[in-house]
């Protein structure tokens, strides 16, 4: 049987002859490719392997046993001459000696007959007899022990899969792909694993694949590590991922299964008010619409604390696009779950790119049947970098908005959906009103209505300093019965009705009030009849 270490060692033409030996097509494959093919094959032909590894193995013996009286030769005569440089000549060849003949098992014995040599030597300095030493020792002259110099050899490391990476694979537009790095944003970064072309055939992968595998240090004249085995794809086997279903193709459903806002240490009255009114399931597509300074980043961190401890299961992507430094920091701290961001100081292009891959991620997971949320912060700036990046098409709409540069932020928030016999996409974006600009009301009249979940917070409540300031009468879930009882659905019925003579300021103190004598929302329901 052939190891990888011996394969290694061998030249591309011997390669060629043993994996002509097994049937195997080498042709157009590189010198690791070939070593790869060998080795799966002489797995299930063992007879074979057994046959050839004695052949290549004396080949390599003679090679080696040639090599060896030439060197040797020429030490007798330079012994024989002058006594005073016969102290340097010989240590000068043994340096040249040793390295060539390392290879070979016949070193060990040269080097056992110099040692013995050597010390016969010393033993008839110290009695201070007059005779010829073999090779270290002088006639009449005290033994000086000289260290042999080493040349400098240059040492090829072979690491055989010894390190695992993994990351988010882009795919360039020549085929090949490179898998990034989550710590950089999933920008180029020296953390970048090159993907070959034929691996991306061979296990059908795309754009946003989670790929682990084993990687090697790169050889002179590469620049990246390229990846050499395939472990996991979005934590898979690869036979798995190689059949999925396309993304496109899968079946969207109403959310059915309830993400529990409530019950976790960090549980406030907002996460408590949020789980009542406006309930959000697994493959929800909601919007919090918030004009400036109503607490919609706080309440977006109460969500992602909420959902980490009550649904570990749950993938949690934090994307944070066109904000201020502090809250990425404050957001990446305090949550756990990851955080990709791109602040407000960053050119538009780069808030483009990181949405794109983080929704090529989130699809790719989905597929392989995962549940993943993702929390926007804001949705209108993105759609106002995908205004900048976008070609000019000649039609622009009320506050500059070009006429096609909202279709790919409308792609990103609509690939929100619960699937049929898999896994979901939950995607809650915040949107700007009433901010100034004609553009940010475009935006959200665009988005308006394409939800089914929608929370409104209420400058009027955050000025008075009440908190969460949700309008109560304007927030709700489309099709909410399917995430709660009927019992509690008549309960809340029965409350909205009571809100509904109410303003939004009114509402929420009458509500909070009460909130306040109970524990959770199950005795707040179970009071009202008291």
């Amino acid at each position: 049987m052939f190891q990888v270490l011996e394969l290694n060692g061998k030249s591309l033409p011997e390669l060629k002859d043993i994996a002509k030996a097994f049937s195997i097509d080498t042709k157009g494959l590189a010198k690791n490719d070939i070593i790869l093919q060998i080795v799966d094959a002489q797995t299930e032909k063992p007879a074979i392997a057994a046959k050839l590894a004695p052949k290549f193995s004396k080949s390599n013996n003679k090679e080696m046993k040639e090599k060896r009286p030439r060197k040797i030769v020429k030490l007798d005569p330079i012994i024989e001459d002058t006594h005073q440089e016969t102290t340097s000549v010989p240590t000068e060849e043994e340096v040249f000696v040793a390295p060539v003949v390392a290879k070979a098992e016949t070193v060990v014995e040269s080097e056992e007959k110099i040692s013995e040599e050597t010390s016969g030597s010393d033993e008839s300095n110290h009695e201070n007899e007059h005779h010829e030493s073999d090779d270290n020792g002088v006639s009449g002259m005290p033994h000086v022990d000289v260290e042999p110099v080493r040349k400098h050899e240059k040492v090829n490391y072979n690491f055989d899969n010894i390190v695992f990476a993994t990351g988010v694979l882009e795919i360039m537009p020549d085929g090949y792909g490179f898998l990034r790095s989550s710590d950089y944003d999933y920008l180029n970064s020296p953390d970048d694993v090159y993907v070959s072309q034929s691996q991306i055939k061979l296990f059908g992968l795309k754009t946003g694949d989670v790929v682990k595998g084993g990687v090697r240090p790169p050889k002179e004249g590469e620049k990246y590590f390229p990846l050499i085995k395939v472990e996991q794809i979005n934590g898979r086997d690869p036979g798995f991922v190689r059949d999925r279903v396309i993304f496109d193709y899968l079946t969207p459903l109403f959310p059915n299964e309830k993400l529990k806002l409530t019950g976790h240490p960090q549980e406030n009255m907002s996460m408590r008010v949020m789980d009542l009114f406006s309930p959000i399931g697994k493959g929800q597509r909601g919007l919090i619409v918030a004009q400036p300074k109503t607490g919609k980043t706080v309440l977006l961190k109460d969500v992602a604390n909420a959902i980490a401890y009550n649904h570990p299961e749950v993938y949690l992507i934090i994307l944070l696009i066109d904000e201020r430094p502090e809250e990425v920091t404050d957001m990446a701290r305090s949550v756990k779950a990851e955080v990709v961001s791109s602040t407000f100081d960053e050119p538009a292009e780069k808030h483009v790119k990181i949405a794109n891959i983080v929704l090529e991620k989130a699809k790719r997971m989905v597929e392989c049947g995962h549940d993943v949320v993702i929390l926007l912060d804001s949705i209108t700036r993105l759609a106002r970098a995908y205004n900048t990046v976008s070609p000019a098409s000649g039609k622009v709409l009320t506050g500059g908005v070009d006429a096609n540069a909202l279709h790919k932020p409308k792609r990103f928030f609509g690939a929100a959906r619960k699937i049929e016999n898999g896994g979901s996409l939950t995607i809650l974006a915040t949107a700007l009103t009433e901010t100034g600009s004609k553009m940010d009301e475009v935006i959200f009249e665009e988005f308006k209505g394409t939800g089914n979940m929608e929370l409104q917070l209420d400058r009027k409540l955050s000025n008075r300093r009440i908190y969460p300031a949700i309008d109560l009468l304007a927030s709700s879930t489309r099709r909410d019965d399917l995430l709660m009882d009927k019992e509690t659905l008549t309960r809340l019925w029965v409350l909205r009705k009571h809100l509904g003579d109410m303003n939004p300021q009114e509402a929420m103190e009458f509500l909070l009030e009460r909130l306040r004598r109970t524990q959770n929302n199950e005795e707040f329901l179970a009071s009202m009849n008291g």
